[in-house]
């Protein structure tokens, strides 16, 4: 059985999220991702969500499977929501379902985090798996330019 950590993000090498985050098969379903990820790119990404964590007591961790790097998630906080995120390595995109189960116990146990919210883009057809967790689309929404699916999942039922 796998054994996943989250740890913090400025704990990997920054050389792995540079090489997870230039490769296009992670673009393709990221529309907001069009620059060339660079070292400078990478150290304003940890410092972004490292600011998260100080604001909100809260973040995107990096994700580790048997010590190994695979991707990175988490909570941010997005005006009075908490919107949840998951991106891995192609890879092990195989781990999703069970990372986002063990990352949605960790906000269920939150009080901070009466739900969760999901942006998705359309280019994600493979939806069944979010629906049986008991997420609900509620909106087609905008940002930054991008149409993106949203969905809600409660946490506390």
């Amino acid at each position: 059985m796998t054994q996943y950590h989250f740890i913090r993000l400025t704990e990997v090498a920054p050389e792995a999220i540079l090489a997870h985050m230039s490769d296009p098969r992670v673009a393709d379903h990221m529309p907001l991702l069009t620059a060339a990820w660079d070292a400078a790119m990478v150290r304003q990404f940890i410092a972004l969500k490292e600011a998260t964590w100080a604001r909100d007591g809260l973040g995107h961790w990096a994700i580790l499977a048997d010590g190994e790097y695979i991707g990175w998630g988490g909570f941010q906080r997005e005006g009075e929501e908490w919107d949840f995120g998951l991106v891995l390595r192609p890879d092990r995109f195989g781990h999703g379902l069970a990372l986002a189960r063990r990352m949605l116990d960790i906000a269920r146990t939150d009080p901070r985090i009466p739900f969760v919210t999901f942006l998705l883009p359309p280019s994600r057809r493979h939806l069944g798996a979010l629906r049986r967790m008991g997420a609900q689309q509620i909106a087609d929404i905008d940002y930054d330019g991008e149409r993106f699916l949203k969905f809600r999942l409660e946490t506390n039922s």
